[in-house]
């Protein structure tokens, strides 16, 4: 296995990407997710490839437009439809021997490949995907920076979790012993007795996109991750797809997960071999 980088064309701009070369027919092509490079959180895709690699498949890593070492400008994961397809493209011509390949993207990494119908590729694996609708930007900048507000969650999963935090005997010591801030907890014991909103616009698209594509697909839910838990609560909960990784946080950083994770990918990956 070696590791080499090089640079594709997208729109007029320049992208790069990063190629873990492997003798498998069947490779994978990660999507970052945020504003993350294509190196991934704690350098956790540098590692995934490495490791898929060795088992024997090729991996494409890449930044996308105005992001990393990538030209251009950041249209954020809803615009990233050409990037996918230039990446993949790419892909094909450095590996010439590939027949099919996967795409794991996690959070709106997930997202942006459920919105572009699979892009063309062959199956997909999908984690947290990202379902809340972007922020309108601000008519005038402010004078001070604020804090930004958290990310609203929906009813269903706030009353999760205060069921999950009244079983915990350490949770409900510090709530005895006054370290939990009780006005923002009854703020949000008040949303947690109210009906889920009905699915983001977003989310539709994100569900009709899915659908469109006739692919094998696999969603993946880290299950101490709040994006993942909005996005159930807006899916079938029966859906055969669903995998949910226990005790796991939105990055997969924990040892157990990790693993589980590779084995989620090397399963995607030998069922198209």
């Amino acid at each position: 296995m070696t590791r080499r980088h090089f640079t594709f064309g997208c729109d007029g701009e320049t992208l790069v990407g990063s190629l873990d070369t492997a003798p498998a027919t069947t490779g994978l092509l990660i999507v970052s997710g945020g504003n993350e490079t294509r190196s991934g959180p704690w350098d956790s895709q540098t590692q995934i490839a490495a490791k898929i690699a060795a088992a024997g498949f090729p991996v494409l890593r890449f930044d996308r437009r105005g992001v990393g070492d990538s030209s251009g400008e950041n249209g954020t994961f809803t615009t990233s439809a050409p990037d996918i397809a230039a990446a993949l493209q790419a892909f094909r011509a450095h590996v010439p021997t590939l027949k099919r390949i996967v795409a794991f993207g996690n959070c709106d990494g997930a997202s942006a490949l459920m919105l572009a119908q699979g892009a063309g590729l062959d199956a997909l694996v999908l984690a947290n995907p990202w379902t809340f609708e972007p922020e309108p930007e601000p008519e005038q900048a402010p004078e001070a920076e604020a804090e930004p507000e958290p990310t609203p969650m929906p009813p269903s999963v706030l009353r999760r979790h205060y069921l999950k935090r009244l079983t915990d005997p350490r949770a409900v010591w510090r709530l005895l012993t006054g370290k939990v801030e009780v006005r923002k907890m009854a703020s949000s014991l008040v949303d947690a007795v109210k009906s889920d909103a009905p699915p983001s616009s977003l989310a539709q698209q994100m569900a009709e996109g899915l659908a469109a594509f006739p692919g094998p697909a696999t969603i993946l839910l880290a299950e101490n991750d709040r994006t993942a838990q909005a996005f159930l609560a807006n899916w079938d909960k029966h859906d055969a797809r669903l995998r949910k990784c226990p005790e796991a946080s939105h990055s997969f950083v924990e040892p157990q997960a990790r693993i589980w994770l590779q084995g989620q990918l090397l399963a995607a990956l030998r069922g198209l071999s």
